[in-house]
């Protein structure tokens, strides 16, 4: 493999990048597993960049949500030495960082099906990869049921890749033609659970408040903390007041600006900690260093549909 750039070696996907690459020369089609942190997100998109079959086309890496995307698109780039919307680029519900120059474009799924409509046959675009395809959302589904049926109308040489950390991939392999899966092993760390008892009629915000005051003062590290929501988040963060004076509080939702957003998935500064309070947008694709210790309030918050 010839690039440009030197890939971080101790990544778990290195080892299957020779595989991926092959597979996507010899066909059109392939499903990679890998568990979380294998860094299947960053390396797979730059691994391809001078794969022949592109011919100065663009590659596609879809996301299911925008930080994720953002946070795709920038690591890349730093990779390559670049800012971002040069080499690699963005494009999100109404934000976009791209150029002329831009050969892998980070979208939301939504995007996607609007460039569909736009530009049915694809054109200008060689590969399209469906990054967390295990988060199994409406605009993921339909995506690739229209990329399938645009290479198997217009565009035969249209490579689409499948990528997952927890998904059964034999069907996935079937629906695109018994496409190759290649897996990556990962790397595991111990891990220690800890359940903390329920108190009976205690709201979670106290139990949640409670237990990351306990993890800073026995854990060394940062924190992030999983709620169901922006209400959940903003009552803990009021019940955080007189934390110790190395520690930065940083919520995570939606809502946040692209700024807060971003502060809040940065590393703490050296000699400092940071406890983040997040929603499930912090939950795939997103990688925030200096974590050692996870809170779950075991709630989360969820669309459903009711008969009745």
């Amino acid at each position: 493999m010839s690039t440009p750039f030197k890939l971080p070696p101790d990544l778990p996907i290195i080892e299957v990048i020779p595989a991926l690459r092959d597979a996507l020369a010899r066909g059109t089609a392939a499903v990679v597993q890998a568990p979380p942190g294998a860094g299947k997100t960053t390396a797979v998109p730059l691994a391809l960049l001078d794969a022949p079959w592109l011919a100065g086309r663009k590659i596609i890496l879809l996301e299911p949500r925008r930080l994720a995307a953002r946070m795709a698109a920038r690591r890349m780039a730093s990779l390559l030495g670049e800012e971002v919307g040069q080499t690699v680029g963005y494009r999100i519900r109404q934000e976009r960082k791209v150029s002329a120059a831009t050969r892998i474009e980070v979208v939301t799924e939504g995007i996607l099906t609007r460039q569909l409509q736009s530009n049915p046959d694809l054109s200008g675009i060689a590969c399209v990869i469906f990054d967390e395809f295990h988060e199994r959302s409406l605009h993921a589904d339909l995506g690739l049921a229209l990329c399938l049926e645009v290479r198997a109308a217009l565009r035969d040489d249209l490579r689409l890749l499948v990528m997952s950390a927890t998904l059964d991939a034999g069907p996935v392999a079937a629906l695109m033609g018994d496409a190759p899966v290649i897996t990556s092993e990962g790397r595991a760390y111990p891990v220690d659970t800890r359940f903390i008892e329920p108190r009976p009629k205690a709201r979670l915000e106290d139990t949640m408040a409670s237990a990351i005051r306990r993890a800073l003062a026995e854990e060394t590290g940062s924190i992030l903390a999983f709620l169901p929501g922006e209400g959940e988040i903003r009552r803990v963060q009021s019940r955080l007041d007189g934390l110790p004076p190395d520690v930065d509080l940083a919520p995570l939702y939606g809502a946040l600006t692209p700024q807060a957003q971003d502060q809040a998935v940065r590393p703490a500064p050296p000699g400092r900690r940071k406890v983040v309070l997040a929603t499930s947008i912090a939950e795939t694709s997103l990688t925030i260093d200096g974590i050692r210790v996870v809170i779950d309030g075991g709630l989360s918050r969820r669309a459903a549909f009711d008969v009745r």
